[in-house]
């Protein structure tokens, strides 16, 4: 019942309702990037208290694209006793003419605005960011999305000259986290359209000799109340939903230099139904919710259960082919 109401997810890009309090200076506290697919690793197992700990181990990972970000805007936020309120916003110059397919970008001078700013009535900054599908080939579509990440960490004043210094630049996978770090992974899961009682709710076969149906509930109810109960399992749509993952740990990120990775992930002939990886990626312990291509967004622990690991050991990535090349 905690999925209620099952039904499609308003937009493709995942909203993020809240993002935990962190210790360290001023940074970002989320990214997002593309799903490429699943391979696996032979890794050294970090876990003290596993059978296999110290020893190597196969582990399945599900592969990102992170190409860099651009950061379109910072806006400032009051706390109310209605929630938070917008206190004022700041867009840059310097922008891609693909955002053009996206928003008409406002025009103004970003050092005006600053200069009219007061601080003491701010509790929240966040960025205004934007990503670069043009950049992957393995997606079709070329609209960046635009999303907020908010900044946290330091002082209010610290975490709005963070912010201010991000303005019309790029930024990168890096900044936000690291291997051997948790993270929570939000995104649209796969849509898989109107399916019946069974496959959606899992519920029981009736008997063989049940009247007319097999794949059917039971009863729609008791004669009172007399109506049908929401909690009742009935067929409906099923997935395309939002969903979040949490505390799934990054077991490696390679970082595009120039023209080239530091790493070849791709298999031959490339990703099933993605294509080539040409930037930077990360390696994600596990699965994640979303079919291939679909964006995902990255944010800190919300609930972390675990500590960070410093020091992870891949020692394989298989690049085998996923399509029997």
């Amino acid at each position: 019942m905690a999925y209620y109401p099952r039904k499609r997810a308003r937009d493709i890009v995942a909203h993020i309702k809240s993002w935990p309090e962190i210790d360290k200076g001023p940074k970002i506290q989320g990214f997002a990037g593309y799903k490429v697919g699943m391979t696996h690793v032979l890794m050294v197992d970090w876990r003290k208290k596993s059978e296999t700990a110290g020893q190597e181990i196969m582990v399945p990972v599900t592969v990102v694209e992170v190409p860099p970000m651009g950061v379109l805007g910072v806006r400032f936020y009051r706390k109310t006793t209605y929630g938070f309120q917008v206190a004022g916003e700041v867009w840059t110059n310097n922008i891609d003419r693909e955002l053009s397919r996206s928003i008409n970008v406002p025009k103004n001078s970003p050092e005006e605005k600053l200069k009219n700013l007061d601080r003491s009535s701010i509790d929240e900054v966040r960025l205004i960011v934007y990503t670069k599908p043009f950049l992957v080939t393995g997606v079709p579509s070329k609209t960046p999305e635009i999303m907020e990440i908010r900044v946290g960490g330091g002082t209010v004043d610290q975490r709005i000259d963070f912010a201010v210094q991000k303005l019309g630049k790029e930024i990168n996978f890096s900044d936000f986290s690291e291997p051997g770090k948790l993270v929570d992974v939000i995104a649209v899961t796969k849509g898989k359209g109107f399916q019946g009682h069974v496959k959606r709710f899992g519920i029981k076969l009736l008997p063989r000799k049940n009247r007319k149906h097999r794949r059917m509930i039971g009863t729609l109810g008791p004669w009172h109340p007399n109506w049908v109960m929401y909690t009742v399992p009935m067929a409906g749509q099923m997935g395309s939903q939002q969903r979040t993952e949490y505390n799934k740990r990054i077991l490696k990120f390679v970082q595009k230099k120039g023209d080239s990775l530091e790493e070849d992930i791709n298999p031959e002939g490339g990703f099933l139904h993605y294509g080539l990886v040409r930037n930077s990626y990360v390696l994600i312990h596990g699965s994640i919710p979303g079919s291939t291509k679909r964006l995902i967004r990255f944010r800190d622990p919300i609930r972390p259960t675990e500590e960070e690991v410093k020091d992870i050991k891949v020692v394989y990535v298989s690049r085998s082919s996923k399509q029997g090349v």
